[in-house]
């Protein structure tokens, strides 16, 4: 670094020494803080490489950098921003304004797990310097752009180097350009990392709170509006940058000297001159050329790097090998002031100030060609470059100055107090005219009272919220949201059709059919006529797979389904596409079409680390459901019966079978034959959970339902189970191993055990009827019920005997052990109430009586006395059904076909059989029987 020259800032050090005697105990600490920042100032100033100092968002920043750009006309601008982002700077002509600037990565490799997705975002808004410096050196020919901040590869990769050292788990760390505390992201940034260049906050809270209270402020957006941007707003090239050096040093100085965000800080100060000097040195660029633009708190370093003749110690470290994929989102002033700390409407009020900077000054702004939302300039003709002058103190003269007091506008403060009026009643406020001058007088007088000859838009802010603001909001906005929107409103961005990624401009192309304004923000309504307009069919399985993969009301179904084997003719949707543009856009990250990022999404599902087999043949039917793909589901079917084969716990078994059951009937309908995959399923499925029966009887954990749903899947499927290969004894000897303790269980056991026929009902209604007679029993007796309302799961059959149970409680139990039972039957009817409660409604139905003047003389059909059949017999005494199949022995033929028997009876065997049928006729009669009964 070269030398400053004796007597560039002497007044000004001479100044500050007399200050630090004047006001300090001791003035030695003081008098060093004081000539440390004019050192700093003095060092910024005499690097040969200009440093540009800004702030972020702000419009001074920007006013100055228009003006400074048009006078140096540099040929290279560095910019203190990522350098991975570059190649996407030229797509901000295709975007309006505000935007965001994004680098994500889904899978990671040298993070924590836990971190992935991971987001890096960088907002650029229209009234921000490092804007102006990206249009003049994208539209101007022989300018080059180079970005010299760490990639975003390095800004994890230093939270991570940070954490080990401090040993502690957690995520990652917002970029040093972050406010004071992290800050978690709202809105269209998400929960990004966000990088911003020209942080200036005071980090010594301290000073924050001396600033605030003695410039009567509420926020410090406020403050630097006050007494930054007014002040710079109108002062040349050389005060700016000196001012702004002070600022910076300030700051710097005063912030804790041992934190992990200065360590951070300077790192990046180290990292940023080893780029540019790389540059430099690649280019052969002469430095008296070149601009280098970057917040002001990096400008005051004083890292041995600092400068183009600093040392060249500092390594860079290599990337990792994570993916990078890097595009545009659309951003808003709301999303900004959220994830930055910013007050609320700050950004919007820069963005008037810098609509009045440029008015009042005439300075002419740098614009991208053909960007959209802005207007289109004037050609000037570029002056002619100003030859760098030797630094001079100016810093002395502009803090000396008194500040210059604005008179009062009361034309706009008039117009102001109009607007809010008007937009009040709008919103449902009782405003009049009287409230119009309450908010300019009021308005005037806080101004007063915080020194102000001018009122800001703070100031009438607070007026309006003091005047109009009532005991609650009557609409959707207070006035506090009102003036934000009168001031410029919440702006939101939007990136242009050829600055989409491949996938989301591709979704655009297949929706062009339903000719709509996709990109326009808003709820759009889409009707398709899938019977009339059969082309649209793939219009509505786009729109099926971005409701999977989008947020809740991207694309939200108002008629319509798409079930398994279901295709509807008529289907309405709700799309807001372009209001949900981020999510769309990140999608393009992850592949070039929405069939290959579901088929990603579903195959990452299925083979998670904490994948059940339940949320498996959820993935299966998606599969289906939204690719008809049946590679995938025959793949991610393989994957659920490894799933299953594993487990140990039987949580997940209500949602295998309702699957299974659902699977099974559609392939069944669908395909010819069941596929491989799902036979092999139900055959473990059926031995799995045999060998968990008898530890989930027992279980505390597993609930009532969960083995409900265990007997369901062996009972539901115990046909193609045993036709595939299985033993019907597994399940038998499981039944009779378990010893349940809880008496829903138990109930739920007996239902098991008849369903087996080792019980009969005749035994199921004695043992009810025993604990109905019991009084050390009746208070469990409603228990037993639940656990019979869960038995119709996996034995519907039982329905009727339910019925009967249900009935008998309700005649038979006294009220204070039936009342508080009944909200445990409500609940278990919800919860299973569209399998259970049709069942008993029906059976409930067939054998209530239909009126109520029936009900008198009703008698329950459990309560009858069983009507005997007769037994009909031939003239010998002999059955009839014996003396049939004796003499008609084909039907005998037949059944053992049936069996596999097809030698057919030996010539001497008819005289054998008829004397067996004659010795044992039981079997006939009891076939008689049932015949007859039917």
């Amino acid at each position: 670094m070269s030398a400053a020259p004796d007597g560039t800032f002497e007044a000004l050090r001479a100044q500050l020494h007399e200050a630090a005697v004047a006001f300090a105990d001791g003035p030695d600490a003081l008098e060093g803080v004081l000539l440390g920042l004019v050192d700093d100032v003095d060092r910024a100033v005499r690097e040969p490489l200009e440093i540009f100092p800004v702030c972020h968002h702000s419009p001074a920043s920007a006013l100055a950098m228009a003006r400074r750009l048009r006078e140096k006309q540099p040929k290279v601008v560095y910019l203190e921003l990522c350098e991975d982002m570059a190649p996407l700077l030229t797509e901000l002509r295709n975007c309006r304004l505000p935007v965001a600037v994004q680098a994500f990565a889904t899978e990671t490799d040298g993070f924590p797990a836990d971190w992935s997705p991971l987001s890096v975002v960088a907002p650029i808004t229209e009234a921000s310097a490092e804007y102006q410096a990206i249009a003049y050196a994208l539209d101007t020919p022989g300018v080059e752009l180079v970005l010299v901040d760490r990639s975003s590869d390095h800004v994890f990769q230093w939270d991570a180097r940070a954490q080990r050292a401090d040993d502690g788990p957690g995520e990652p760390e917002a970029a040093s350009d972050a406010t004071a505390a992290e800050q978690e992201a709202t809105g269209l940034h998400g929960d990004a990392v966000g990088v911003e260049i020209g942080d200036l906050r005071p980090r010594f809270a301290e000073l924050e709170e001396h600033l605030l209270r003695h410039g009567r402020v509420r926020h410090w957006s406020e403050w630097w509006h006050q007494y930054v941007e007014l002040p710079l707003g109108d002062a040349d090239h050389d005060t700016y940058r000196q001012a702004m050096f002070l600022i910076g040093s300030l700051f710097r100085r005063l912030a804790p000297g041992d934190g992990h965000r200065l360590r951070v800080d300077e790192d990046r100060e180290r990292y940023m001159w080893t780029r540019m000097r790389e540059h430099l040195a690649a280019s052969g660029a002469d430095p008296a050329d070149c601009l280098y633009v970057c917040g002001a708190f990096h400008a005051a370093s004083r890292v041995p790097e600092f400068g183009v003749h600093g040392s060249d110690t500092f390594a860079i470290e290599p990337r990792t090998a994570t993916e990078w994929r890097h595009g545009l989102i659309p951003s808003s002033h709301a999303a900004i002031e959220a994830q930055f700390g910013l007050a609320a409407g700050s950004v919007s009020i820069a963005a008037t100030v810098w609509a009045q900077n440029l008015k009042r000054s005439r300075v002419e702004p740098y614009r991208l060609a053909g960007q959209a939302g802005t207007r289109k300039l004037r050609k000037a003709a570029p002056p002619a470059p100003v030859a760098a002058a030797e630094p001079s103190d100016r810093l002395s003269g502009f803090l000396q100055r008194p500040p210059v007091l604005d008179g009062l506008d009361e034309a706009e403060l008039l117009g102001w107090s109009v607007d809010i009026v008007r937009a009040a009643r709008r919103n449902g406020y009782l405003a009049s005219t009287a409230d119009a001058i309450a908010v300019f007088e009021t308005s005037i007088l806080l101004a007063g009272m915080r020194d102000r000859a001018r009122p800001t838009p703070y100031d009438f802010q607070d007026a309006a919220v003091t005047c109009i603001e009532k005991d609650s909001v009557p609409g959707r906005r207070d006035v506090r949201r009102l003036v934000e929107i009168m001031m410029g409103g919440d702006r939101i961005g939007q990136v242009g059709y050829d600055a989409l990624p491949p996938l989301a401009r591709d979704v655009h192309d297949r929706l062009a059919p339903l000719e709509l304004r996709l990109q326009q923000r808003g709820v759009q309504r889409a009707l398709l006529d899938l019977a009339g307009r059969p082309e649209l069919e793939r219009c509505s399985d786009v729109l099926w797979m971005l409701r999977y993969l989008l947020p809740y009301g991207a694309a939200r179904p108002i008629m319509g389904d798409r079930g398994l084997g279901e295709r509807s003719l008529q289907e309405s949707w709700d799309l807001a596409l372009g209001t949900h543009q981020r999510a769309l856009i990140e999608l393009g990250y992850e592949g070039v079409s929405v069939e290959q990022v579901l088929e990603q999404r579903l195959r990452r599902r299925a083979y998670d680390a904490q994948a059940t087999a339940a949320t498996v043949l959820e993935a299966v039917e998606d599969a289906i459901r939204y690719l008809g793909s049946r590679r995938l589901a025959d793949e991610l079917g393989a994957r659920a019966l490894e799933v299953l084969a594993a487990e140990r716990t039987v949580d997940g078994a209500p949602d295998v079978l309702r699957r299974v059951r659902r699977l099974l009937a559609h392939y069944r309908t669908a395909e010819p034959v069941l596929p491989s995959w799902i036979e092999s399923f139900v055959k473990a499925g059926y031995a799995h959970y045999c060998t968990l029966l008898p530890t989930a009887f027992t279980d505390e954990e597993a609930s009532v339902r969960h083995v409900a749903a265990m007997l369901g899947f062996l009972f539901g499927m115990e046909s193609l189970a045993l036709s595939l290969g299985c033993d019907r004894t597994q399940l038998e000897l499981a039944v009779a191993q378990s010893h349940p303790q809880e008496p829903a269980k138990t109930a739920l056991l007996w239902a098991a055990q008849t369903q087996l026929d080792v019980l009969s009902r005749t035994e199921l209604r004695a043992r009810c009827d025993a604990l109905l007679a019991n009084p050390m029993t009746l208070p469990a007796y409603p228990r037993y019920l639940s656990g019979l309302l869960h038995a119709l799961e996996p034995a519907p059959g039982l329905t009727d005997f339910v019925v009967e149970a249900v009935s008998n409680a309700f005649g038979r139990l006294p009220d204070p052990v039936l009342l508080p039972w009944l909200p445990t039957l409500i609940t278990t009817l919800r919860a299973n109430g569209a399998e259970l409660a049709p069942l008993l409604i029906r059976e409930a139905g067939r054998v209530f009586p239909g009126r109520l003047a029936d009900l008198a003389t009703w008698i329950p059909p459990w309560r009858q006395a069983p009507v005997a059949l007769p037994a009909r017999r031939s003239a010998v005494g002999r059955s009839t059904g014996a003396a049939l199949l004796t003499a008609h022995p084909a039907a005998c033929d037949a059944v053992a076909g049936l069996l596999g028997c097809d030698d057919g009876w030996p010539q001497d065997a008819a005289p054998t059989g008829a004397t067996l049928l004659a010795r044992h006729p039981e079997p006939a009669r009891a076939m008689e029987e049932l015949l007859g009964s039917r």
